[in-house]
């Protein structure tokens, strides 16, 4: 998987109910940052080590996109989008609060190691495919998050054009797209899993 990645960008705010949900304020434009390759790990019922001391944990399942070309102007997303992940966006949420009341890069909350786990990949399905399917995050045997790329508020096409007008977008580069209502706080022992559909595409427990 990770011959596959180059860049790891990142979406924030993308869902109107999950910045309800934090107080924030619905973005006139996509928010990107990024995360290191290094964040990126499987989700193949492995066991995810993450930050204990740095206050909340919190998590955000997202649909993840890798990009199959160079990005050019007027391209589509059925043409540069060759496979599809589901991924959860581990966010530091007290550091993160402390950083942007400071004004500080998002790196330190958003990008430490394994903070960017990964399913395996699917074929993409197209736009008119994506949105006749929903993923949802099942934690604990529970259904904590459930999202449709039709909620987007900045949709695929307008996130890949965004993105490869701004910073460049080519192959081996990955999209995570934002996360829907329902984040909330990890503890050690909890287990997650991931689906398109009824399918499950990946799990993990945090240690």
């Amino acid at each position: 998987m990770d011959s596959m990645i180059r860049n790891v960008y990142c979406v924030g705010r993308n869902y109107r109910l999950h910045a309800a949900e934090l107080g924030n304020d619905i973005p006139q434009e996509p928010m990107i940052f990024m995360k290191p390759s290094h964040a990126i790990v499987p989700l193949d019922k492995s066991v995810i080590a993450l930050p204990k001391d740095q206050g909340a944990v919190h998590y955000e399942g997202e649909m993840v996109f890798h990009i199959n070309r160079d990005y050019e102007a007027g391209i589509t997303v059925d043409e540069l989008v060759d496979v599809m992940a589901l991924g959860i966006d581990f966010t530091l949420r007290d550091v993160q609060q402390v950083i942007k009341e400071k004004g500080h890069p998002w790196t330190a909350a958003k990008g430490f190691k394994s903070s960017a786990p990964l399913t395996s990949f699917i074929p993409f399905p197209g736009i008119e495919g994506l949105v006749s399917q929903d993923f949802t995050v099942i934690m604990n045997k529970v259904e904590v998050q459930r999202g449709n790329a039709s909620d987007m508020i900045f949709s695929v096409q307008q996130i890949v054009d965004y993105i490869g007008l701004h910073y460049g977008l080519g192959k081996g580069d990955i999209i995570f797209t934002g996360t829907p209502a329902g984040v909330g706080s990890v503890s050690s022992g909890d287990e997650f899993e991931l689906l398109w559909g009824d399918n499950q595409l990946g799990s993990c427990v945090i240690a």
